[in-house]
């Protein structure tokens, strides 16, 4: 543990209990402030690992994350968020975390200890070679997330594998090694910290840049958001106005024209087509708007 510059001790930080409690805010703010620059320093290696992610699933292959604690929470949340946010089917983006769902909120010993279980619950997803594993781990040494790893690259599944420290087992173990080098913890090996703040930044692009290049967006705006709620109907609206540029009467027609789908109601306001029509040239754009527009415009 003495080797992992997560695990190191900050002799300067060794009276921090008796600080204010504005100074403690402050050292924290100071140590998370370095984190972004942490995670640019590994860019070019999240956008390959991103570049592979996303024409694997362009086949229809899911992506999932494999982590235990708090790097499989942050895994979970990731994946939890993808189906309201871009529409994603269930099942295309997993989140396992060593334990199973109570280890959400209750630590189960020796679970993540077990590369063992970490096949177990991949084999229970039927694993192909157009899926993406992505273990995470601070240490980069869980054997849950290697274990993952290891099991997911002998099928053919892509693999990534997301540490805190520099030449970790699981960054070595992956087609894929991202290593974002956040240093000690102001509180002596608590990765919940910068470290897992630089697993959430670097989560949150494989996800949201991957759903980019699968066209889940336009522009910047959510076209395949899922409006489950009012505010997200009201997001809805909003999002068709934005891209169209079309009155409240008219966005209503063409929502209500599509079923609530955003990205038909948008083709049916630009392209001037109707709700089967838009459905049927975004199945032949693979959902692309942009590519059904151009269609669409001959």
């Amino acid at each position: 543990m003495e080797t992992l510059t997560t695990e190191a001790f900050r002799p300067e930080l060794a009276e921090i209990d008796r600080m204010s409690t504005l100074d403690i805010a402050r050292a924290m703010n100071g140590e998370d402030a370095a984190v972004p620059a942490a995670v640019a320093a590994r860019l070019p290696e999240i956008a390959a690992a991103v570049d592979a992610v996303a024409a694997r699933m362009s086949r229809g292959g899911r992506l999932v994350y494999a982590g235990a604690g708090t790097a499989g929470r942050l895994g979970v949340l990731d994946a939890s968020e993808c189906p309201p946010t871009f529409n994603t089917e269930p099942g295309q983006v997993v989140g396992l975390i060593a334990g199973g769902p109570q280890a959400m909120v209750t630590s189960v010993e020796g679970a993540e200890d077990s590369a063992e279980l970490a096949r177990a619950d991949l084999d229970a997803l039927a694993l192909t070679a157009d899926d993406t594993v992505v273990g995470v781990s601070a240490s980069g040494r869980t054997p849950y997330a290697i274990g993952a790893v290891e099991h997911a690259r002998a099928l053919g599944a892509l693999t990534v594998g997301l540490a805190c420290n520099a030449g970790s087992a699981l960054a070595a173990a992956a087609e894929h090694g991202i290593e974002v080098v956040t240093g000690p913890e102001l509180i002596t090996g608590s990765t919940r910290l910068k470290a897992g703040t630089a697993q959430k930044l670097v989560l949150n692009m494989l996800s949201t840049i991957t759903m980019i290049r699968l066209g889940k967006t336009y522009g910047n705006l959510m076209v395949d958001v899922r409006a489950s709620n009012e505010k997200l109907r009201a997001r809805s609206r909003r999002i068709v106005a934005l891209a169209t540029g079309a009155g409240d009467e008219e966005i209503e027609r063409a929502l209500a024209a599509t079923d609530g789908e955003v990205k038909h109601a948008i083709l049916t306001l630009l392209a001037d087509v109707d709700g089967p029509t838009a459905a049927r040239l975004l199945e032949d754009s693979d959902g692309h708007l942009r590519a059904a527009l151009a269609a669409a415009q001959g």
